[in-house]
């Protein structure tokens, strides 16, 4: 310590400047275990280091890929911190994340997350990542670390958001995408309970016009709250497209997950150039919650479908022959599925009928 200078101790503290060093090691007490229970065998280490390592087991594979996703939950998160709830926005975000890589047929591997916080609660944070956790179990990807940060100066006490990074790995030249769809090729939906993570910024607008809007019921007969129904979980869809990838081979052709852009804005990504993606939309049950918005806010149909996911999370694109095999599989990883459209000739459009 020689060559520091000689200061009396009671000057200014780390705390004082808004950062707990106690706080943050009682969260990684309190997180250790949670973390934990999401290895898988390729995990090297545990918590507490600089990073993590994961030992990759390729050796099926010819040309393995390494396929990358970020995202956050966005505005989700200022629901979840009016009603003081982080219970299900950790799902969220591993949500979308192994979803954006099971568009590609990538297997989900690790992953990780950033919190930052204005003021580090243990409690508040050992929620937020026994959500993650759990979502990790489900999409059996490994949380490998992550990072938290409290930004005393920057965010306001109660403040939080959350981001994640996960890694996938395919064999290359099997990647699901645009280049596999065919006309005649069936749609299948993949079913949503809710707006998952998507949408919020005019779901928030046109839903939250009270102080007390969250503790009211979502709509006129509903059994939940506003709140409880905006924070309803992602369904995690990876697990059935992995599963469906490894049964039928090139009988998947395709998968587009519907978030930030809705069904237009998501669905085109797999249209190609000569064809068009039909989408009955009658075909799929819609929940309640987005008619409630519609009725509220006056938004029109054609918002709705480039903002929401209206009741289907993720669209997947199959050999009409296999659709059976498709729907069995899917249902057999709790998802409920429907058969909502076909691939025709056009070009490059998402045609809603």
């Amino acid at each position: 310590m020689s060559r520091l200078l000689d200061q009396p101790s009671g000057g200014l503290t780390y705390h004082d400047a808004g950062v707990s060093i106690e706080a943050g090691d009682e969260a990684v007490r309190r997180i250790k275990d949670v973390v934990d229970a999401t290895r898988r065998p390729e995990v090297l280490g545990g918590i507490g280091g600089f990073a993590g390592m994961f030992a990759l087991n390729i050796a099926s594979m010819k040309e393995p890929v390494l396929v990358a996703s970020a995202d956050g939950v966005g505005t989700k998160l200022e629901v979840a911190r009016q009603m003081g709830r982080y219970d299900t926005v950790g799902r969220d975000l591993v949500a979308m994340l192994v979803d954006d890589l099971a568009c590609l047929g990538a297997e989900p591997l690790f992953m990780l997350d950033y919190v930052a916080v204005g003021s580090l609660d243990p409690g508040r944070l050992e929620e937020l990542v026994r959500g993650i956790a759990d979502g990790c179990r489900v999409a059996n990807i490994a949380l490998l670390g992550g990072e938290t940060a409290e930004h005393g100066d920057v965010m306001h006490p109660d403040d939080l958001d959350v981001a994640g990074f996960a890694v996938g790995v395919l064999e290359r030249g099997h990647e699901l995408g645009v280049r596999n769809v065919h006309k005649g090729d069936a749609v299948l939906g993949f079913a949503s309970t809710g707006l998952r993570s998507n949408g919020y910024s005019l779901a928030r607008r046109v839903l939250m016009t009270s102080p007390d809007a969250l503790h009211q019921p979502a709509y006129e007969g509903a059994t939940r709250t506003l709140g409880d129904e905006l924070l309803v979980p992602s369904v995690i869809y990876a697990p059935a497209i992995t599963k469906m990838r490894k049964k039928m081979g090139e009988g998947i052709r395709a998968a587009a997950h519907v978030t930030g852009g809705g069904i237009m804005g998501n669905v085109v990504r797999i249209a190609p150039p000569t064809r068009d993606v039909v989408i009955h939309m009658d075909a799929f049950e819609t929940p309640e919650i987005f008619y409630e918005i519609q009725r509220r806010g006056n938004v029109s149909a054609e918002e709705m479908a480039r903002v929401f996911n209206c009741g289907i999370g993720m669209v997947v694109v199959v050999d009409s022959d296999d659709t059976d095999t498709a729907v069995e599989i899917a249902r057999g990883e709790g998802i409920d599925v429907s058969v909502v459209g076909n691939v025709r000739s056009g070009s490059g459009a998402v045609v809603l009928a």
